[in-house]
């Protein structure tokens, strides 16, 4: 038999046993939209938290106090201490350094805003003016402590406070009241929405002198610094610890935290999230590859008649194993084919249902979950294949 002759045939077999070759296509179809739409997820979840932390700042080293031990704990605190607060005394000795482009030491807090016949209570940031760029904010109107000193009384509002506050009016200019201080509306943010579980169209930034003195604190909360280029963000967090251990006496008492080394850290265990889920999925093509042996086993001995009829007309047993392979084939790409197309109607179903969430397939799943699904079906049909080629062409005749 020719290769034309073995794929015609083949085919038509395949064909003639519609309902037996669908279950096979629809096992193998499933597995591999399995593959795709759960590498889909895995990875679209890697790309939205790598996108988060990219929307927070570039070249970003955030700088905390107390040191992370390899416990997870500052030992200082099992010794009844406390570890050293951060001032603005160190926020302005690690802008002095060569490798820092800007730093914005930070406050975190809440009051009560009260203007135009409404009160709400708000998330408070303490900061200068470096804070905008370096956490990538815009602007929508206005700006920060343009005017005037850092000391000025100016208040940045968040897009969906001003549009509560202000849904008619001009925003910039306007006199507000935060806790027991009175503001000069300064700017307004662009809206931004969620970034890393935090919503800047509800927060309102005032200067660090006011927020410090709001929350009675002369400690930061923590300090943002911006490196200069991405190759300096490890030689930046040295000179950070460096300095900052000179300025606390010799005390090794802070952390930095680098975006990069967060980063890392997430992708890894997204990557490794990815694979396993694929691996789960690809366990749905050995059972249907179980399948297709199973189902061929059946067939070959429902077409005993018919293997002994094509070897008394003079197929070998080479052209009756390559016919069964053939059948295989057949089934595998077609199952293969049509979870692709499942498997790319999954994903596009994960993105309209959540649209921050970037889900497209690797090209490497729908690679490998095409090829899984066409060596796992050629696998499970070569004990098929072989017992039907070992059959003796009279016996196989003389049944029915």
């Amino acid at each position: 038999m020719t290769l034309i002759d073995t794929l015609q045939a083949s085919l038509k077999t395949v064909v003639s046993y519609r309902i037996r070759s669908l279950l096979i296509i629809l096992a193998m179809a499933l597995g591999v939209a399995a593959v795709i739409v759960l590498t889909a997820l895995g990875d679209g979840a890697r790309r939205y938290v790598i996108k988060q932390f990219s929307s927070i700042g570039t070249n970003l080293l955030v700088v905390l106090p107390g040191r992370a031990e390899t416990s997870g704990a500052f030992l200082g605190s099992v010794l009844g201490q406390t570890p050293r607060d951060l001032t603005l005394k160190d926020a302005q000795l690690l802008g002095r350094l060569p490798q820092v482009r800007r730093y914005a030491p930070l406050n975190v807090g809440a009051a009560e805003l009260s203007a135009a016949n409404r009160l709400r209570e708000v998330t408070v940031l303490g900061s200068t003016a470096n804070l905008i760029p370096i956490r990538h904010m815009k602007l929508a109107q206005g700006g920060f402590l343009t005017q005037g000193s850092e000391r000025g009384a100016q208040i940045v509002l968040g897009a969906k406070i001003a549009q509560e506050f202000f849904p008619r009016s001009q925003v910039v200019g306007q006199r507000v009241r935060l806790g027991d201080s009175r503001f000069l509306v300064s700017g307004v943010l662009a809206s931004q929405g969620e970034s890393m579980g935090f919503n800047t169209d509800e927060i309102v930034i005032i200067p660090i002198d006011y927020a410090q003195a709001m929350f009675n604190t002369t400690s930061l909360f923590r300090i943002l610094v911006e490196a200069n280029s991405p190759g300096e963000i490890e030689s930046a967090k040295k000179a950070i610890l460096e300095t900052l251990r000179q300025s606390h006496d010799g005390e090794e008492d802070s952390t930095v935290i680098t975006q990069d080394a967060i980063l890392s850290t997430f992708d890894r265990i997204l990557n490794a999230l990815t694979l396993a889920v694929a691996g789960i999925a690809a366990i749905s093509l050995i059972v249907a590859g179980i399948l297709v042996m199973n189902v061929m086993l059946v067939a070959v001995s429902q077409r005993t008649s018919e293997i002994g009829l094509l070897k008394a007309i003079g197929a070998t047993s080479t052209d009756i194993r390559r016919l069964f392979f053939a059948e295989a084939v057949w089934l595998s790409l077609v199952g293969a084919l049509l979870g692709f197309v499942l498997g790319q109607f999954g994903s596009l179903l994960l993105r309209l249902a959540y649209p921050q969430l970037p889900a497209w397939a690797p090209a490497w799943a729908s690679i490998a979950g095409i090829v899984v699904a066409l060596v796992t079906g050629i696998l499970a049909s070569m004990l098929p294949a072989s017992k039907a080629a070992r059959l003796d062409a009279v016996q196989a005749l003389g049944k029915k």
